[in-house]
Parts: C-alpha cells; structure tokens; sequence
C-alpha cells in the first residue's frame, strides 16, 4: 500500500512537498514516481526514481522546479515542489511499479502512469 501525504493550496510561486510510504513492501526493486491529473486533461507523469539506484528522471514542464528524492531507511520517495504555477493545480498521485531499470528514461515514466499501483491522491491548488 502506498501512502501519500502533503498537497494543499498555496499561492503562485510557493512551495509544496509530498512523501510517498510504502506499508508492507519494500520499495528495493521499484520505480516510484509521482503523477497528476487536472480536471480535463490526461493524466500526465512527472517524474520518477529507480528506488534502488536512486536515478531520477523528470519530464520538461518540471524540470528545475520539481525534486524527486528517496530516503531508504524510511520506505520513502519524496517531491519537492517548487515556482509552482496555477498551471500545476491537479490532483497528485504517487505510484510504483517493480523494475529492474537503473537509468530511466520517459518510457519509464510513461509505463509507471499507465500501469503503476497508485496511492489516493492529493489535492493540490495553485491560487494566482
């Protein structure tokens, strides 16, 4: 089970920063990532991390803004979120995958927002 916390509303320009736990598993072995769906749109990847190795990989629109991070003594993947936008209010979901992938690529990423076990997800509200 994944177990996501964080989100919320802020103002333009702010900060957030989600954790993702897993209860009953070990995160050793998977790609852990974080996806968002806005009312209307697709539901879009914006990065992840192989757990075991720690590489990372972020799609364009978050590159530079956003942090993906994992703390192995914890079963934890974290997103820093920062110069968030009214562009990125959507609901925020965590997900994992089993993989044996090092280095990650957007097939990655794609694959993990397809088909990745989710937890609940988050509201989070960007105000202008």
């Amino acid at each position: 089970q994944l177990q996501a916390s964080g989100g919320g509303l802020v103002q333009a320009g702010g900060s957030l920063n989600f954790s993702c736990t897993a209860s009953g598993f070990s995160l050793e072995g998977y790609v852990v990532g974080w996806i968002r769906q806005a009312p209307g749109k697709e539901r879009e990847g914006l990065s992840c991390i192989a757990y075991s190795s720690g590489h990372t990989f972020y799609v364009d629109s978050v590159k530079g803004r956003f942090t993906i991070s994992r703390d192995n003594t914890r079963n934890t993947v974290y997103l820093q979120m920062n110069s968030l936008t009214p562009e990125d209010t959507a609901v925020y979901y965590c997900a994992a995958q089993r993989s044996t992938a090092t280095g990650l690529t957007m097939g990655h990423l794609l694959n993990l927002a397809e088909f990745g076990a989710r937890g609940q997800g988050t509201q989070v509200t960007v105000s202008s």
